[in-house]
């Protein structure tokens, strides 16, 4: 579904990524690992569109994302959730929910004024969608409620159900459990999962919980200094000697 050959990124002298090669299948769970730095929110950036890399392709059922602004990308099918929670706390989760349908909204200024005839049926039908979202992601309880207000766990489900509310053939998950507790962590591996299973969509995962990803991915690869030092399945990650230098440090550490 997704190919990446020969993608590198500088800022001045500094290497970001490194000729990374990898491909993600359609339908699978990828996840991407390393330590602080290794290049994975970059490696996020390129695929969204908010990174121009300087060298390499970035190709997608056949067409290419290098070069193409974010809103292009994401009319292709490519969808983000954030690390760091983008929501508009004023507005009700069912509100910051609709902002993801944006791209799927079609008609004008002046159909909007008056709110007739297809703006209408386009407002209805975005409104219909979100309100499965919300029974999807068990948002029932506080679809009215201002996000702001909402404990750390519930937002991130927010923040998650806006990604999936674009209807992406290829979700990016940045981080989707970075500040939960135990039950927070248990419930968004079972929305991760869910996503898969049910709607289809295929999940690129950053994450730094090393039991979630090993629960979870299909295959991992593992960057680091933005060079893919490992990749495939997680029992054959567990095992690399590079993976392990790259997270303890060397022989020593690895012995002690």
């Amino acid at each position: 579904m997704l190919e990446v050959e020969g993608l590198g990124l500088s800022f001045g002298g500094t290497t970001a990524l490194a000729d990374l090669d990898f491909d993600v299948r359609a339908g699978e769970l990828f996840a991407v690992i390393g330590p602080n730095g290794a290049g994975k929110t970059s490696l996020f950036n390129c695929l969204s569109g908010v990174y121009r890399p300087d060298r390499g392709s970035l190709v997608l059922d056949g067409e290419s994302l290098r070069g193409k602004r974010p809103d292009a990308v994401a009319r292709l099918g490519v969808a983000r959730m954030f690390q760091n929670i983008e929501l508009f706390d004023n507005l009700s989760v069912l509100d910051n929910l609709k902002l993801g349908r944006h791209q799927h909204l079609r008609y004008g200024p002046l159909a909007a004024a008056v709110y007739l005839g297809r703006a209408r049926r386009e407002e209805l039908r975005a409104r219909r969608f979100v309100e499965d979202l919300v029974d999807f992601l068990s948002l029932e309880a506080v679809r009215h409620h201002p996000v702001g207000m909402l404990p750390y766990g519930i937002k991130k489900r927010v923040e998650l159900g806006r990604a999936l509310a674009m209807e992406p053939r290829l979700l990016l998950l940045d981080e989707p459990v970075a500040g939960m507790n135990a039950e927070e962590t248990e419930d968004m591996a079972r929305y991760i999962l869910d996503i898969r299973a049910e709607l289809g969509v295929t999940v690129i995962m950053v994450e730094h919980d090393m039991r979630l990803v090993m629960d979870l991915a299909d295959r991992v690869l593992v960057l680091d200094f933005g060079r893919r030092i490992a990749m495939g399945t997680p029992a054959q990650i567990q095992a690399d000697p590079a993976v392990i230098r790259a997270y303890l440090g060397g022989a020593k550490e690895v012995e002690a």
